[in-house]
């Protein structure tokens, strides 16, 4: 079908690679637990747009580059790793004020002035955009679903990415709703919104370290 073989193998390896959870989905049920379905959409746009970015350049043959060239793999690498870290620190810090503050009110002006200064789509955007192993997953599983001998390439990655996007769609949908379910209950237990800030703060060091022990 337009150029792409084997698509209920490809359908099977994705369910299953989407299903992996990564620094994106763990930021878009972050975003969404604390702001709501419609930050959350807005976190999980910037993950659609990055991932696009990511499948485009992987058909145009950049990962392959990538992936040839030690030194463009290790600043990527390295940035991506750094700006992850950033956020964890941003996080735990977050994680400590709430620990704080459990037992005094909540002070309504404080948190509108935190969040309208987080800016979910960029957040989310660049921290699919600075994932080395993304792009390279994309052009290693991408290819072996295409067909060489296929007039058109670019429409069967058109096609792959099309049911990619709606994966991703689902399972980032199935998030948002999740997280506005925990929203009430960390609302009303500040110990326990301190305590799963802190859990995705380590969680995001740990995606720091892995993508730094990354390698082409």
């Amino acid at each position: 079908m337009l150029g792409v073989i084997d698509l209920p193998t490809y359908l099977a390896g994705l369910v299953l690679i989407v299903l992996l959870p990564g620094p994106n989905s763990l930021y878009v049920l972050s975003v969404a637990a604390r702001r709501g379905v419609r930050t959350g959409y807005t976190a999980a746009a910037g993950v659609w747009c990055g991932d696009t970015v990511l499948m485009t350049l992987s058909a145009a043959g950049v990962a392959s580059l990538l992936q040839a060239n030690a030194v463009l793999f290790g600043i990527v690498k390295y940035a991506g790793a750094g700006y992850l870290t950033w956020l964890a620190l941003g996080m735990l810090r977050a994680a400590w004020a709430m620990w704080r503050a459990r037992r005094e009110p909540v002070v309504r002006s404080e948190e509108t002035e935190a969040v309208a200064g987080e800016r979910p789509f960029r957040r989310a955007l660049v921290i699919s955009l600075f994932n080395p192993k993304a792009i390279l997953f994309f052009v290693a599983f991408f290819v072996q679903f295409v067909d060489p001998g296929y007039a058109y390439p670019a429409l069967s990655f058109v096609v792959l990415g099309a049911f990619a996007q709606l994966a991703s769609f689902l399972y980032l949908t199935a998030l948002i709703f999740s997280g506005t379910r925990l929203a009430a209950a960390f609302r009303r237990r500040k110990r326990l919104s301190a305590g799963a800030t802190t859990a995705a703060g380590a969680l995001f060091l740990g995606f720091a370290v892995k993508l730094t022990l990354a390698s082409a």
